[in-house]
C-alpha cells in the first residue's frame, strides 16, 4: 500500500502511472495478437469480425472498469483520510454491486446481442463470424469484472505493479492459446474469444489470490457487510457516473461503427486495424489520466488541496511531452505496423487506416489534458461535468455517422472523435477552473 500524499507530484504521478500504462500496453497487445493471429491463420473477413463486434464488447468491459473505477474513488478517498473501517465497507459494497450488474450485463449481451449485430448494419459476409466471436466475449463479463475491481480497488490503496504482473501473465497466456487453439486445433474465430475469456479468468484469479495472501487490510470483514447510512448511495452515484460515462462514449461508437459498416467490410478493416495502434498509442496518455483519479482522491481526502492543482499542472505537462513522442513515432512506423497488422497488401486498407491515424494522433496534445482534467474533476467528486463531456462526446459521433460520414466517407470518419476532443477539453477547462479546490484551505 502506498500513499500518494508526499514527495514530488511530477515524480509520484508518473511513477504510479507507468505500471498502469504498461498493463494497458499489455491489454492492448493480447488484443493486437488476437487480431493478427486471426488475420494470418483466419482471414481478413475474421479480422473485419472482430473489430465489427469490438465496439460492442468495448461498450460492456468499459462500462464495468468505469464502474469499478468509480466505486475506487471513496475507497482512495477513505485510504486518504485514514479512515480503514471506512474503506472496507466501501470495497464490501463494491464487490456485492459488482456481481450483480455483471451478472444482468451478461443475461442482456445475450439475449440481445444478435438484433444489436443486425442494427448496426453488419456486413452479411461477417456476421456469422462476429455473433460467434462477441458471444463468447460477453459469457466472461463476470471474470473481466473480477479482474477490473481487483485491480482498480488495488490501484486505490496506492498498488499499481501487482495488476501490471497479473495482466502479463495473462497476455502470455492468451498469446499462446490463440496459436493452441486457431493454428493447431482449427478451432477459427472460436478458439480467439475462448482464449480471452480464459486469459481473463486467470488475470482476475491471481489479483485475488495476491489481495488474500498480501492485502488483508483491505478485505471486509463480517461487520462491514452492513454499510452506513449513505454509503450505497454515493457508491452507486461514483461508480454509475463513470460506468455511464465510458457507455455513453461508446454508445456514440456504435452509432459511428454502424456509419462505418455502411462503407463496406474494406473499411471496417481499415478501422479495426487503425484502432488497434490507436489505442495502443493513447494508453501512455489514458493511464496518466487513472493515475491522478487515485491521486487526487487520495490527496482530496488528507485536505491537501494545493498539492491536488500542482499535481494536475504537473500531469497536463507529462502527456503532452508523450504527445510529441508519440507522433514522432508514428509517422516514422505507423504505415508498416499497419500493414504487419492486417497482413494485407490492399492499398485501400493501408491507406485508409494510415490517414485515420495520422489525423487522429495530432489531436493528442488535446487528448491528453482531456484525460487529465477528466479523471482529476472525478477524483474531485464532481460527477456532472465528466458525464455531460461524455455526452457531448456521444452527440458528435452522432451527428456524424448521419451527416459527416455519408459526405466524406471514411475521412469523415478520421475527424469525427478530434472535433469532439477539442470541445470536450474546452468544457472540462472552464469546469475546473470554475471548481477546482481553494489552495488557502490546505491542512
Amino acid at each position: 500500500m502506498k500513499e500518494l500524499t508526499s514527495g514530488k507530484p511530477w515524480k509520484i504521478i508518473l511513477m504510479f502511472a507507468i505500471p498502469i500504462m504498461c498493463g494497458n500496453i499489455f491489454q492492448q497487445l493480447y488484443n493486437l495478437a488476437d487480431s493478427k493471429i486471426v488475420s494470418t491463420y483466419i482471414s481478413t473477413n475474421a479480422f473485419a469480425a472482430v473489430g465489427a463486434t469490438s465496439v460492442i464488447s468495448n461498450t460492456v468491459i468499459g462500462f464495468i472498469n468505469g464502474l469499478t473505477q468509480g466505486f475506487a474513488i471513496p475507497v482512495a478517498n477513505s485510504y486518504g483520510a485514514r479512515d480503514y473501517n471506512k474503506m472496507r465497507r466501501f470495497i464490501a459494497g463494491s464487490m456485492i454491486l459488482t456481481t450483480a450488474i455483471a451478472i444482468l450485463l451478461t443475461i442482456a449481451g445475450q439475449v440481445f446481442i444478435s438484433d444489436l449485430l443486425m442494427g448496426l448494419d453488419t456486413p452479411s459476409d461477417i456476421m456469422s463470424d462476429s455473433l460467434a466471436y462477441v458471444k463468447i466475449i460477453l459469457y466472461g463479463i463476470i471474470l473481466t469484472a473480477v479482474y477490473n475491481l481487483s485491480a482498480n480497488l488495488l490501484r486505490a490503496v496506492g498498488d499499481s505493479k501487482t495488476p501490471l504482473y497479473c495482466l502479463i501473465a495473462a497476455v502470455i497466456v492468451n498469446v499462446l492459446l490463440d496459436f493452441v487453439f486457431i493454428k493447431f486445433m482449427q478451432m477459427g474465430i472460436q478458439g480467439a474469444a475462448y482464449a480471452t475469456v480464459i486469459s481473463q479468468a486467470l488475470a482476475g484469479g491471481l489479483c485475488v489470490i495476491y489481495i488474500i495472501k498480501k492485502f488483508k487490510i483491505i478485505i471486509p470483514e463480517k461487520k462491514d457487510w452492513h454499510l452506513e447510512k449513505g454509503q450505497y448511495p454515493e457508491l452507486i452515484t461514483t461508480g454509475m457516473s463513470m460506468g455511464f460515462m465510458s457507455c455513453i462514449v461508446n454508445i456514440g461508437s456504435i452509432v459511428l461503427q454502424n456509419a462505418i459498416n455502411k462503407l463496406g467490410t474494406v473499411y471496417v478493416a481499415a478501422h479495426t486495424a487503425a484502432r488497434k495502434l490507436f489505442d495502443i498509442l493513447t494508453v501512455s496518455l489514458y493511464s496518466v489520466g487513472l493515475a491522478m483519479t487515485t491521486y487526487v482522491s487520495q490527496n482530496m481526502g488528507a485536505g491537501k488541496y494545493a498539492r491536488v492543482i500542482q499535481g494536475i499542472r504537473h500531469a497536463i505537462l507529462i502527456v503532452t511531452a508523450e504527445t510529441t513522442v508519440l507522433i514522432t513515432l508514428c509517422f516514422a512506423f505507423g504505415n508498416g505496423i499497419l500493414r504487419w497488422i492486417t497482413s494485407t497488401d490492399d492499398g485501400t486498407i493501408i491507406s485508409a487506416s494510415v490517414m485515420y491515424l495520422r489525423i487522429s494522433i495530432l489531436f493528442f496534445y488535446v487528448l491528453g489534458p482531456l484525460f487529465v482534467l477528466r479523471c482529476s474533476l472525478q477524483g474531485m467528486g464532481h460527477k456532472i461535468v465528466p458525464v455531460s463531456s461524455s455526452v457531448l462526446e456521444m452527440v458528435v459521433k452522432i451527428l456524424s455517422a448521419n451527416l459527416i460520414v455519408p459526405a466524406f466517407a471514411y475521412k469523415g470518419v478520421a475527424f469525427t472523435e478530434p472535433i469532439s476532443w477539442v470541445l470536450m477539453t474546452i468544457l472540462l477547462g472552464v469546469a475546473y477552473l470554475i471548481v477546482k479546490p481553494a489552495p488557502a484551505t490546505d491542512q
